[in-house]
């Protein structure tokens, strides 16, 4: 039953909220993901955007959304609407792009507006504190709503069940794991098969990983992202370029196929709605435009000004699926197979061929990648379900679901997915609705940014 809800929530009406929505807010704030992309950059370089007061700086709260948001979803996701959609499907992944990241410009404005102050002095925000601010007390059965879909919803099923799969499949042979010692003494012990013993140890692997970092809190987290998100972009950035180097001479083929093929009309206007919708949705999953979670981390800057917030916020989508989805889609158009890409893994191991013929060592350098990506997504997610908690329970009792968080990374790593992603992905639709239904209440607020006085400078205006 949970399956069957989550597979209709997931589908059309969350399609419609998050790219109708999105296109929505991108047409009544002028365009705003093109019109300001000149102010954004411009405000990145800027000292005050790096400044942190002794909590994280607005480009600190950057880093940690785009490690977040980029993940496994930028390769396996890229590869499945390639199997589905065809190279077209990537035309419309850059359209969605720019829709999220008007939708993302929206949730860093109205966060840093309607932020709260904890009781240490620290900045926090999020969906749940601007429904509450801005919408009243009539309201608060929403924030809730979005807290407690944000604790459940942020838990990393997927990429704590996917990187120990890929790591299984990328380095265990079925040699090795019959006469490794360590795990025929873990298999012994607890009466499991090798198999379920060696995924138990990866998993403990990276819970420990993760504790190391979550454990000191917003700041460790945001130190590391700053340093882990350029160096796994600049790597993959690299291994593409090597790739399209080395066959130059098909790049301009690869271009005509996906602007041509996302306007083919050969098979009817159902077939390029198809296209559409598949890439349109592949984007919006994964860089989160409309989910709410950039709410929290970019509630959580020192920045005051919500303007310039909103300009920093509105680059996640255009590194996560502009930047880092075209990297993947010019790799698998010039040397992918696609022929047996039918779930996130299979596409995943579309990815990992690919690189492995296109580039010396490159199965394992891209594993190396694959491995930042889905840890940088579990550093900045342990911290969205930790503020949701703390929304929930008080900050006392709040800061132990981190405990919860990583245990829940040695269970998934062990278990089938099943039931558990279906349950996941329902309460991560329930984070999407009320945050959507905020931001589009409220875009007003946000285009006219007369009523309160901000202090943005009249370029950014």
């Amino acid at each position: 039953m949970i399956n069957t809800i989550a597979d209709f929530i997931c589908g059309i009406p969350l399609f419609i909220l998050l790219i109708g929505g999105g296109f929505f807010l991108f047409v009544s704030s002028g365009m705003v993901s093109i019109r300001c992309l000149p102010d954004s950059m411009r405000v990145l370089r800027e000292k005050k955007t790096r400044d942190s007061g002794g909590q994280i700086s607005s480009i600190q709260a950057l880093a940690s959304v785009v490690a977040a948001t980029v993940g496994m979803g930028n390769i396996a996701g890229v590869a499945i609407a390639l199997v589905m959609g065809g190279p077209g499907a990537i035309f419309w992944m850059w359209v969605s792009a720019l829709v999220g990241m008007s939708t993302k410009y929206h949730e860093g404005f109205l966060t840093t507006r309607y932020k709260s102050t904890l009781p240490d002095g620290s900045p926090a925000g999020g969906t749940m504190y601007i429904i509450e601010k801005a919408l009243g007390q009539r309201w608060k059965w929403l924030a809730v709503t979005f807290a407690v879909a944000g604790m459940f919803g942020t838990l990393c099923i997927m990429n704590a069940n996917q990187l120990t799969e890929a790591l299984v499949s990328t380095f265990a042979t079925p040699e090795w794991l019959e006469s490794d010692v360590t795990v025929g003494f873990v298999s012994s012990a607890l009466g499991w098969s090798r198999d379920a013993a060696l995924r138990l140890m990866i998993g403990l692997g990276i819970a420990i990983v993760v504790t190391l970092v979550t454990i000191g809190g917003i700041r460790r987290i945001a130190r590391v992202a700053s340093w882990l998100v350029p160096f796994m972009v600049g790597l993959y950035f690299l291994l593409v370029l090597y790739i399209i180097i080395t066959n130059i001479t098909e790049v301009p083929a690869v271009f005509r196929s996906i602007f041509a093929e996302a306007f083919n009309l050969r098979a009817g206007w159902g077939a390029l709605a198809g296209i559409a919708i598949i890439g349109a949705r592949r984007a919006a999953l994964v860089n989160d435009a409309g989910i709410g979670t950039a709410t929290i981390m970019h509630g959580a800057s020192s920045n005051t000004d919500p303007r310039r917030e909103g300009l920093i916020a509105m680059l996640g989508p255009g590194i996560d699926s502009g930047f880092v989805c075209t990297l993947t889609a010019l790799a698998l158009l010039l040397c992918g197979d696609f022929g047996t890409a039918d779930g996130g893994l299979k596409g995943l191991s579309i990815a990992m061929d690919a690189f492995g013929r296109a580039v010396p060592w490159g199965e394992y350098l891209l594993m190396l990648i694959v491995l930042c990506f889905a840890l940088s997504s579990m550093f900045s997610y342990s911290f969205y379900g930790t503020r949701c908690a703390s929304y929930l329970f008080g900050e006392r009792i709040g800061r132990h679901y981190i405990w919860i968080f990583i245990a829940t990374l040695v269970v998934f790593a062990v278990m089938p997915l099943g039931m558990a992603v279906g349950f996941c992905d329902l309460f991560y639709a329930l984070m999407a609705f009320p945050t959507m239904i905020t931001l589009l209440a409220l875009h007003k607020e946000v285009e006219t940014n007369k009523s309160r006085g901000e202090t943005s400078s009249p370029r950014l205006l």
